[in-house]
């Protein structure tokens, strides 16, 4: 485990149940639901699905911006990007118990994560990522370090075009986990690169 409260040093994120109910058993400690574009329905039934396959295999599920959703049905963490955020009523999430992360991509933005006391930040994207076209430009190890400076002992999670490669001088640089999408969801044998991760980050 890394230093993260609650999470590994192996963060994937994925866009389905069906994705986690296929990498969880392998191994994976910690994930990330990040459902975009589902009817109310849809994210009830996803969120409920998740929490019980997580539960099943120890792993640390945390869904992504339905907080509400998350609370009704039992999640016990949750990731908000900064739009998420502003919107959302974090003092009913902490009533609730939930852990919070929050994503950050600069420093106007790190320092309204920080007064929201979350449990960790994100920062991204490290590398180039192609995912999805991204406002921000990467960030690089100087920003990683940076930022571990600046959020002292608060756990912090990489993220952004983020490979086996690169990932040791992600850590080096300062962060506690590295959160990954594209590389094994693009991958030609998910399960297979889902396993050199776990066995990477293990060593």
């Amino acid at each position: 485990m890394s230093k993260c409260e609650g999470l590994d040093v192996f963060y994937p994120i994925v866009p389905d149940v069906d994705w986690l109910r296929r990498i969880v058993p392998l191994g994976v400690r910690t994930i990330q639901l990040r459902l975009k574009g589902a009817t109310d329905g849809e994210v009830r039934h996803q969120i409920a699905a998740s929490i019980e396959i997580a539960g099943e295999y120890g792993c640390q599920l945390i869904v992504n911006d339905y907080w509400s959703q998350a609370i009704e049905l039992g999640a016990d963490f949750i990731h908000l990007g900064q739009e998420d955020l502003a919107a959302a009523d974090v003092p009913a999430i902490r009533q609730a118990g939930l852990k919070l992360g929050i994503s950050t991509h600069d420093p106007t933005e790190l320092d309204i994560a920080l007064a929201a006391d979350p449990n960790y930040i994100a920062l991204g994207p490290v590398f180039e990522t192609k995912l999805k076209k991204m406002k921000w430009a990467p960030q690089g190890l100087p920003r990683v370090s940076e930022w571990r400076r600046r959020v002292g002992r608060l756990p912090l999670v990489a993220i952004g075009g983020i490979t086996p490669r690169t990932a040791t001088d992600v850590l080096a640089a300062g962060a506690d986990s590295v959160s990954v999408i594209t590389d094994f969801l693009t991958h030609p044998d998910p399960e297979k690169r889902v396993r050199d991760w776990v066995a990477l980050l293990r060593n």
